[in-house]
């Protein structure tokens, strides 16, 4: 798809680790408290950043078998104890959700990080009020890359999925989840995407930052 063939967006999907907030290095110190729980070895940082994508209830089953649920807990308890004292927002993110809303763009939240921990860090930073619906794992009947949290974003926003929303985010699985909603995908992340990376899904446009997208929706 070229870009001169988008139209303006009506409504904007975010998702959130990575892509509005840098939260790659408390995902891997809780990942690794607990393996040391279960006598596994550690993950290396890139190995963290290569390997978390999908929600907990679709990835722990098959990294710790019968006790994922176990796992879950103890990795919840790790996370909880320093996520918002470590809350690290991309600069220009909040200014930019900003301008988007004042531009009547419609914006929302779906991310695999578990919801009360997801809007618990929108409302720690004063963003919660961008956003129509923060949709987060476990809040819908399945999990990003699956439509379901998608369309309970844009409930009562009067927007229907398709090509006025574009779905924004950093990883294979955000491009992913906006081709099954019929969206269009947008990539978000400071290096471009290289040639043959995204086979399944190519994104639409690339943007290093969240400002860059809000400064091009204002070309369109």
């Amino acid at each position: 798809m070229s870009p001169t063939s988008l139209s303006p967006p009506k409504a904007i999907i975010f998702d959130w680790d990575n892509t509005l907030i840098d939260s790659w290095q408390v995902i891997h110190e809780a990942m690794n408290a607990t393996f040391d729980e279960f006598g596994l070895p550690h993950w290396s940082l890139i190995e963290t950043e290569q390997k978390v994508a999908k929600s907990m209830r679709d990835s722990f089953p098959k990294m710790f078998g019968e006790d994922w649920e176990r796992a879950g807990t103890i990795f919840h308890g790790h996370f909880k104890a320093i996520h918002i004292e470590r809350l690290s927002p991309y600069p220009g993110a909040g200014e930019a959700l900003a301008q988007l809303v004042d531009a009547g763009i419609y914006l929302g939240v779906v991310s695999n990080k578990t919801g009360a921990f997801l809007r618990a860090e929108a409302e720690n930073l004063g963003w919660d009020h961008h956003f129509g619906q923060i949709i987060g794992a476990g809040d819908a009947p399945r999990d990003k890359p699956a439509m379901d949290p998608v369309v309970m974003a844009l409930q009562d926003s009067g927007i229907a999925r398709g090509q006025d929303v574009w779905f924004a985010g950093d990883a294979a699985i955000d491009l992913e989840c906006a081709k099954n909603s019929g969206c269009i995908p947008i990539l978000v992340r400071p290096n471009a995407p290289k040639a043959q990376e995204f086979s399944d899904c190519q994104p639409a446009l690339h943007f290093q930052t969240v400002q860059m997208l809000s400064n091009f929706t204002k070309t369109m």
